[in-house]
């Protein structure tokens, strides 16, 4: 009997009591429902792990961390007694294996695989976590298949629900709008998920984006565990459109060009051993479609340049399937289907593993031996900033990413990143330098590389993220090791405390200053911010300089020092001088010393805005800079009393505001008020009157526009019909960095300087705004990194990225794009911070 069919028997009649052990319970016996019926909440799934675990011995299981909602994230070890007996033995010997320090050699477990089953990443793609307690049933007490075989050769890792917030907001939704029966009809209120949705997690932060880059607590807690690891296959287990068949590897184009020929051969004898059992069943399925291994954050790319088999498994069905759907092809759909099939790829995964064994422990050894892949061979990161670079630092030690600090060294010639071309460099003191010769070497090369070959522009992501240009560096890329002395670094030991000063000048070149100033907005602490460069015996500062004075804080004067501490200040980010009188530009008392004022923050959610969006503003406010926010969904707007607030921030949306909430806008704007419009949020405000966000710049241009679109809709009609997809990613950015020439003076860059270099996820452009301040705009001869569609490449020159109109007393402040994409992008928070705290 083939292992299907023993699922079948197992998931489906196993309620009459056909249980293998006598001590653990099948789901349907443990929970107050069979599985498929309804949707299990997270604290049940939690309680089948624990009793599964606490009823047999080769079942290990640990929380590994917490959710921001406080629930565990849990990790279970599942394999032969023998084998877990050793398991430790064996986790290092696979470390060792991958050359990494944290192993040791234990050559008797040469032999022994390891899988790893990561379920429902996204939330409301339930099937995942549901299915993770029928395969965890089967591996510990399935008898008519060769499971306990299979574990003599391979240790399981299993994750049941990698996104407990998410999965838990879907799983009580749906159990509270549930009717008794179960009814199939799209139209019915089950079939229609509200918003934010149970994809995303707390801060509605799409995991699935996020292994690399690290930005939320659940990745950064598994990222430890799964480096303890290092497994051999990683599956992660997904839900799409509820027509859709299910879809399993091989993936489709594009590859990455790092990834090696046997993890591409490898997925096809996969998808062939799956395909096995679904045709036995007769269950549709697809293959190289879609789904690609590009963007190097996915549950299945980063695992793949950390040596595994990383694979996306896709069921149908989703959040819009709830319990059972009809389909378009007259078939019903059920969560009893969803299921089963899941589970089928997680054992038919562990079976031809286990069959492979030999092979997958060879070439992960193999993967891990060779040279870097990549050109580049050598990363230098110049120290034009400490703060940043220092963040830079601690995302590759998360990475278990190896790197030094150059004391001194030779220069040489490698490829600018700044510039788009080969340079000459000189390596200077706290230079951050990153080598491939250590086991990371490929994740390195993917990570840093300045550009990566894109073989098939019809990419399912972001195509450009080089670490480098998130981070605001100056960074070269060597094609040869580069050797240097290593500097020791001193922890900073503080400034001393004394009163004796006139005022406190405070650096503003990162978001760790954002942090400090909003901290002290908190403390009550006044300050100003030099819109001049100015000197004060003979030190030099820039007008990006926040200046806390004795005079502007009276009753706290004695205070400052201590307070500028508390706030996380330290020597390195401050300055104390005893006279306001400038040598060189403006003193202190000057009318340059711009008052700032402390932000009353209102950000609009709800139906209107993108969750993603949304949420990466609500995660910068609590995370990033640990600053109070007011959330009021988009749809109350009408009823806000605005005045209680100094900031409004839209995210990217799709607003459907009034002439009269326009004009509510304008006039709180007026009177003070400072508006951050992002994304399409700005579509608000464009080609609309009373503001200076336009799409043409005069009559004449869109009038030509228009014409350049009836000619090309002229030729478009003799077009075939295959290939339309390809011809219509000329006006596609899926994503890709993008050269924008910043105004150093205006506040908005403070801190970043005359270049940014934006990440451009969409074709939204406008025309530099008349009588406003057009801080970012893109230059015909723009360098970019990555895919962009010829159309659009044309259109965005010479097309605004940042502006900040002044009107009346307040200010507009327009971005196009969302600098706070991903959370990833830190010198997009850095701008953020700026618009935020400096402009007024």
């Amino acid at each position: 009997m083939s292992f299907v069919k023993s699922a079948t028997i197992l998931l489906f009649l196993i309620a009459i009591g056909h249980s293998s052990a006598a001590q653990t319970q099948s789901p349907n016996e443990f929970l107050p429902h069979k599985i498929g019926e309804a949707f299990t909440p997270h604290h049940m799934l939690v309680d089948y792990m624990y009793h599964v675990a606490e009823t047999n011995d080769n079942v290990l299981i640990s929380e590994y961390g917490r959710t921001n909602q406080a629930r565990p994230l849990l990790h279970l070890v599942i394999s032969t007694q023998e084998n877990i007996d050793n398991i430790d033995k064996i986790r290092k010997n696979n470390l060792f294996r991958a050359g990494l320090p944290e192993g040791e050699s234990f050559p008797e477990y040469d032999d022994i695989t390891l899988v790893w089953l990561s379920f429902s990443v996204h939330g409301n793609e339930a099937a995942g976590s549901e299915s993770s307690m029928p395969v965890l049933y089967e591996l510990v007490t399935g008898e008519d298949s060769k499971i306990k075989e299979w574990l003599e050769n391979t240790v399981v890792l299993f994750d049941p629900s990698i996104n407990p917030d998410g999965y838990s907001r879907y799983t009580h939704w749906n159990r509270n709008v549930a009717e008794k029966g179960k009814n199939t009809g799209v139209e019915d209120r089950e079939h229609y998920e509200p918003w934010p949705g149970g994809r995303v997690n707390h801060y509605l932060f799409d995991l699935n984006r996020d292994w690399a880059w690290q930005t939320q607590v659940e990745s950064q807690q598994r990222m430890k565990i799964y480096n303890q690891w290092l497994p051999h296959v990683h599956v992660d287990f997904h839900e799409m459109g509820s027509n859709s068949p299910y879809y399993f590897a091989p993936a489709a184009a594009p590859y990455h060009d790092y990834i090696t020929d046997w993890q591409g051969e490898f997925q096809t004898a996969i998808g062939k051993n799956h395909a096995k059992y679904f045709d036995d069943e007769g269950w549709l399925y697809f293959t190289r479609e879609v789904f690609d291994l590009f963007y190097p954050s996915y549950g299945d790319t980063y695992p793949t340049f950390n040596g595994a088999i990383g694979m996306t498994y896709e069921q149908g069905g989703g959040p819009r399937a709830g319990r059972a759907i009809d389909m378009d092809n007259g078939e019903v759909l059920s969560l009893h289907d969803r299921v089963q099939h899941h589970y089928t790829t997680a054992i038919s995964t562990i079976e031809i593993s286990s069959l492979n064994a030999d092979k997958l422990i060879e070439e992960f050894k193999a993967f891990y031996a060779k040279e870097a892949p990549g050109r580049y061979k050598s990363y230098i990161i110049k120290n034009t900033n400490e703060d940043k670079i220092k963040a830079l630092a601690d995302l590759l030690t998360l990475q278990g990413i190896k790197y030094g600090w150059a004391a001194s060294g030779k220069g040489g010639t490698a490829y600018s990143y700044m510039e788009g071309a080969n340079a000459q460099y000189e390596i200077g003191e706290g230079d951050l330098i990153v080598n491939t010769d250590q086991p990371k070497k490929t994740l390195i090369q993917v990570l840093l590389d300045p550009s990566s070959v894109l073989e098939d522009s019809l990419t399912y992501d972001i195509t450009a993220w080089a670490l480098p240009y998130a981070y605001g560096l100056p960074a070269y890329a060597s094609t040869s090791l580069t050797s240097f002395d290593t500097l020791r670094r001193a922890d900073s030991m503080g400034q001393p405390m004394n009163d004796e000063f006139y005022a406190i000048i405070l650096k503003w070149n990162s978001l760790e200053a954002a942090e400090i100033v909003g901290n002290l907005h908190e403390a009550d602490v006044t300050m100003r911010l030099s819109t001049l460069p100015f000197s004060i015996n003979n030190e030099s500062f820039d007008r990006n300089s926040v200046i806390i004075t004795k005079a502007d804080n009276k009753d706290m004067a004695s205070e400052l020092l201590e307070k500028l501490k508390q706030a996380g200040a330290n020597q390195d980010d401050y300055a104390v001088v005893k006279t306001g009188f400038s040598q060189s530009g403006a003193d202190l008392g000057s009318s340059k010393m711009e008052l700032i004022k402390a932000p009353k923050a209102v950000v609009l959610s709800g139906e209107a805005t993108r969750a993603n969006s949304f949420g990466q503003v609500w995660h910068y406010f609590e995370q990033v800079i640990d600053y109070p926010l007011t959330v009021v969904d988009a749809e109350r707007f009408g009823r806000l009393d605005l005045d209680k607030f100094n900031v409004l921030v839209m995210t990217d949306g799709f607003y459907s505001f009034s002439e009269d909430d326009r004009e509510k806008i304008q006039d709180w704007v007026r009177d003070g008020g400072k508006l951050i419009s992002v994304g399409y949020a700005n579509r608000v405000f464009a080609d609309k009157d009373g503001f200076g966000l336009k799409t043409y710049a005069t009559d004449e241009e869109e009038s030509e526009a228009k014409k350049e679109r009836e000619e090309q809709e002229l030729v478009d009609r003799f077009h075939e019909y295959e290939g339309a997809e390809r011809r219509r990613i000329v006006n596609n950015v899926p994503g890709a960095i993008y050269e924008v020439k910043m105004d150093e003076t205006n506040p908005l860059s403070y801190g970043i300087g005359g270049t940014y270099y934006s990440l451009k996820t969409g074709g939204l452009n406008y025309r530099p705004l008349k009588n406003a301040y057009n801080v970012g705009v893109i230059q015909d001869d723009a360098m970019t990194v990555g895919f962009i569609g010829s159309s659009i490449k044309e259109s965005l020159k010479g097309s605004v990225d940042f502006a900040v109109e002044r009107k009346g007393s307040g200010h507009m402040i327009y971005m196009i794009d969302n600098p706070l994409f991903r959370g990833f992008w830190k010198e997009g928070q850095l701008l953020f911070s700026n618009a935020l705290f400096l402009v007024w």
